[in-house]
């Protein structure tokens, strides 16, 4: 048996099926773990979720900035940009069951007896991945509630920019997502940036990459695995850190990484 995280999928369906040719998989004895962002940019988004949301136990799937935006469109609680792709699967009959199913999706997975786990964007360096996880698991929370339209109408903006313990909603919940799901750069002090999205090598010099940052801390032998930030192409110099997103719906690659034998895969984008 064995676990596959696979980066970015954003609607590349046919990227998709020809990476599960690739690994082999197999419904029967490998699980699929997907790093968020299923939906958006790419041409058939329907049919990810369709087939993502199918397999049932047999994949796990966290929630990415363009998952959230699919919820936000959803309950009408922020405006629809010109460019999105997702009419088609905002208008298919099983709309309600696909949402359903989105929200009941994680924002950190954590496996301890497979010493790996995931995080759509990363680990936000002043929070331990304990720490992390309980904090996604209230914003699960939220969204599996009655407070869920209130949770995504206040969820856009880029303040409050730094952790504290002591911030009130609906700043706090608002920073938990854009750090679970947002965050690339970093200021010394632990200050999100969230306009930078270049390369290493294209960030002003007083900007930190999260996973570089001073503050960060992951437990022993634990792997983690993030999206998200597909200029990178996969490439992450943390020698704990998986970077699975290669930039598919950007014409590139959808990689995959098995957790057991520590092995990539990559297919050329078919889209």
């Amino acid at each position: 048996m064995s676990t596959y995280v696979i980066g970015d999928v954003q609607g590349c369906y046919q990227s998709l099926q020809k990476l599960l040719e690739k690994i082999d998989f197999s419904s029967n004895t490998d699980k699929l773990w997907f790093v968020g962002d299923l939906v958006n940019r790419g041409p058939q988004s329907l049919q990810v979720l369709e087939f993502v949301s199918g397999l049932g136990n047999k994949a796990i799937s966290l929630l990415g900035n363009h998952d959230f935006y699919l919820l936000a469109l959803y309950y009408r609680a922020w405006p629809a940009r010109p460019a999105h792709t997702l009419g088609p699967l905002l208008n298919s009959p099983k709309i309600d069951h696909y949402i359903e199913w989105l929200l009941h999706c994680p924002l950190v997975h954590i496996d301890e007896a497979k010493h790996c786990a995931m995080i759509h964007a990363g680990l936000y360096p002043l929070w331990t991945l304990e720490q992390a996880k309980t904090l996604a698991d209230s914003v699960s929370h939220r969204l599996q509630s009655g407070d869920c339209r209130s949770l995504l109408e206040n969820m856009y903006g880029n303040c409050p920019n730094i952790w504290s313990d002591d911030l009130t909603e609906p700043g706090r919940t608002r920073l938990i997502v854009n750090a679970l799901t947002r965050m690339r750069y970093l200021h010394q002090d632990g200050r999100l940036d969230l306009h930078h999205k270049g390369t290493l090598h294209d960030a002003p010099g007083e900007l930190i990459p999260w996973f570089q940052h001073k503050r960060l801390v992951l437990p022993d032998k634990m792997t983690l695995c993030f999206g998200h930030w597909a200029s990178l192409e996969g490439e992450c110099p943390h020698a704990q850190i998986q970077a699975v997103d290669t930039g598919c719906v950007w014409g590139k690659a959808l990689s995959a990484y098995c957790v057991e034998s520590a092995k990539r895969f990559s297919v050329p984008c078919q889209e």
